[in-house]
């Protein structure tokens, strides 16, 4: 436990010292570049040496290591054939069952596809990497490796929906499914949450989500469809995260609290504009900056929208679709918006003195959330404690080798 609070405080301290926005010069690599790139190697390879070292770390840690070595047998295993092909090449190049270069290089990838997504997407990168370690994301990287491999995809192609470059995002998101296709969710999900519904248009979605009270059987049979592995096991017995619900609701009445302060900024602001126009205005010296104000509006209300309704959309899962085995892996593809959300609304509080007081709650928060999250890090089903290393310890014995 000391060695994760050592590397979240020292990686995070790393990066508050990362400006992603900096000031650049033309052919000149200025300090805070030099400072960026110094940071975000030294965070890479902390974060990824200690998940490439670990060693029967993680819930399914030997469970992986079993349907490597039946990969390497040909015998059935019910992973996609991306997770397949690349055992097969590892273990093939290695000339043995090399399940620690496995590992790590869904490390390597999983970690790398993080950072560039938050790095390139957040409005305050420090503090999105201080939520990405206490609300546990990278620890739980520890875990079903491909899901967390998806999922890092999954963050880093938010850029391309909201650049509405869909050619990329779907060829993006089909890579990714053949190492887990769940990840396929979030094309028509994430698409949804891009559009800017209508009240009516939300009304009819609203009497939609009923048919998840009511169809159960129906929606459970499809799931089964699509993962023919589930039936008759536990997996469908689903289950919800009460956890997962209180921080939708908190993160949703917050986005509602600074809408609404920033309105009526913006609307005091635009009655000082009128009363202090100048015939500049006229002359049209002020009408590129007028646009590229616009621009920015517009770019802001629509990450506003999408990363609400994406939130929307994982609280509805969290209540209504609880029957649904592992509702989790679909709610965490539109909850891990959070760690890019709650900067831009911080950044958007207009009075210094409340985004203090809301910056200290979130902290606070993240801090008790990562506490909870530790103190439960030996119980089954995140096992990432205690922390061995294959350099100290041997891998215990998988199911084939006592069968």
């Amino acid at each position: 436990m000391i060695l994760y609070i050592t590397v979240a405080v020292v990686t995070a301290l790393l990066a508050s010292l990362v400006d992603s926005h900096p000031t650049r010069q033309s052919h000149t690599l200025t300090r805070q570049q030099l400072a960026n790139r110094v940071c975000l190697t030294a965070i890479f390879l902390i974060l990824f040496l200690l998940s490439a070292c670990r060693l029967n770390v993680g819930n399914d840690y030997a469970k992986y290591v079993e349907f490597m070595h039946l990969v390497n047998c040909d015998a059935y295993v019910p992973t996609e054939i991306g997770f397949n092909l690349l055992v097969k090449l590892i273990y093939g190049l290695s000339g043995y069952e090399n399940f620690l270069l496995v590992f790590a290089f869904y490390s390597f990838v999983t970690v790398l596809f993080f950072l560039l997504a938050m790095y390139e997407q957040s409005d305050e990168f420090g503090l999105t990497f201080f939520l990405f370690m206490t609300l546990g994301y990278y620890f739980q990287t520890f875990s079903t490796v491909r899901y967390y491999l998806a999922l890092a995809l999954a963050l880093y192609s938010m850029k391309f929906v909201l650049r509405r470059q869909w050619g990329r995002f779907v060829i993006l998101i089909l890579l990714g499914a053949t190492f887990h296709k769940s990840l396929l969710v979030v094309i028509p999900l994430y698409f949804l949450a891009s559009l800017r519904w209508k009240k009516w248009q939300l009304a009819i979605a609203a009497v939609f989500c009923t048919t998840f009270l009511f169809l159960q059987d129906f929606y459970l049979k499809l799931v089964v469809f699509l993962y023919p592995t589930y039936e008759d096991t536990e997996y469908l017995e689903g289950g919800t995260s009460y956890i997962s619900i209180l921080r939708c609701v908190a993160i949703l009445t917050f986005a509602g609290i600074v809408y609404l302060m920033r309105a009526r900024e913006q609307k005091a602001g635009r009655a000082s504009d009128e009363i202090t126009k100048t015939d500049e205005d006229e002359t049209g010296i002020n009408t590129e900056k007028n646009v590229t104000n616009i621009e920015k509006e517009e770019a802001w209300n629509r990450r506003f929208w999408f990363y609400t309704y994406l939130n929307l959309g994982a609280l509805v899962l969290y209540v209504l679709c609880s029957f649904l085995p592992i509702i989790s892996r679909i709610g965490y593809y539109l909850m891990v918006s959070q760690i890019l959300f709650l900067p831009m609304l911080l950044k958007a509080v207009p009075d210094k003195k409340w985004r203090r007081f809301f910056r200290a709650g979130i902290l606070l928060a993240a801090v008790v959330y990562f506490a909870m999250y530790l103190k439960k890090g030996a119980n089954d089903g995140v096992l990432i404690l205690p922390y061995q290393t294959f350099f100290f310890h041997e891998m215990v014995d998988i199911l084939s080798d006592v069968t």
